[in-house]
């Protein structure tokens, strides 16, 4: 079919400077970062992973704890602390619960438990 047009010469419809690479090539080439972890979005709309690998996933998630950023776990401790780290004053909000949490522990104190 290419030598029957009338368009151009033969060189514009050959795929003369089109080389495959060779298996040894292919081989001795580095892989670019195969298989990075969490390369998988859990809603990805357009992942390719089956029903069935969905849900097994997500079965797996229940069971793995919620990871708490040091921040959480810090203002778990002192209600106060997070608005101090960032140079602002705690809220009304915060200051109650700091008081009752101090009153907590007193509570806990004067039982033995703590």
């Amino acid at each position: 079919m290419s030598g029957t047009s009338s368009v151009g010469g033969r060189g514009v419809y050959e795929a003369g400077d089109q080389r495959n690479v060779k298996d040894s090539e292919i081989k001795q080439a580095d892989r670019y970062k195969e298989g990075q972890p969490n390369s998988h979005l859990a809603n990805d709309s357009k992942d390719e992973r089956s029903i069935a690998n969905k849900l097994a996933r997500e079965e797996k998630r229940e069971k793995e704890p919620e990871p708490i950023s040091q921040e959480a776990r810090d203002s778990q401790a002192d209600p106060t602390l997070p608005a101090k780290k960032h140079g602002n004053e705690p809220s009304k909000g915060a200051k109650i619960d700091a008081e009752i949490q101090q009153e907590e522990e007193e509570m806990l104190k004067k039982k033995g438990i703590k």
